[in-house]
């Protein structure tokens, strides 16, 4: 089984998920988290998906995991979790920031 490929769509199916019901279900700040969220959760899918196909797996696991990481604790905001997991985030968005480095590394050393 590829993990990688499985855990992008499930995490896609919740990028939508998440981002439907932010137009449709949340009110006030979350409607914004939720957006988020799930704008920067599909991009890194599609760009893990994108990346395996040149055999790039660090990168990709990073943009899964970092989506998943950086969204998560978005959506677990905007359904009232504490704001103090928006200290969490960040973790997430370094993980996507080294994903686009890692990859740029790859293509830099040929």
């Amino acid at each position: 089984m590829n993990w990688i490929v499985l855990i992008a769509g499930l995490s896609g199916a919740l990028a939508v998920a998440a981002g439907a019901f932010g137009a449709h279900g949340a009110s006030g700040a979350a409607v914004e988290w939720l957006k988020t969220g799930a704008q920067y959760q599909l991009l890194h899918v599609v760009a893990a998906l994108a990346v395996l196909r040149l055999d790039a797996r660090g990168p990709a696991w990073l943009f899964v995991i970092g989506g998943l990481i950086f969204a998560g604790t978005l959506y677990l905001m905007a359904l009232g979790l504490p704001r103090w997991l928006g200290v969490v985030t960040p973790i997430g968005g370094a993980l996507l920031i080294g994903g686009w480095l890692w990859l740029a590394w790859i293509a830099a050393r040929g």
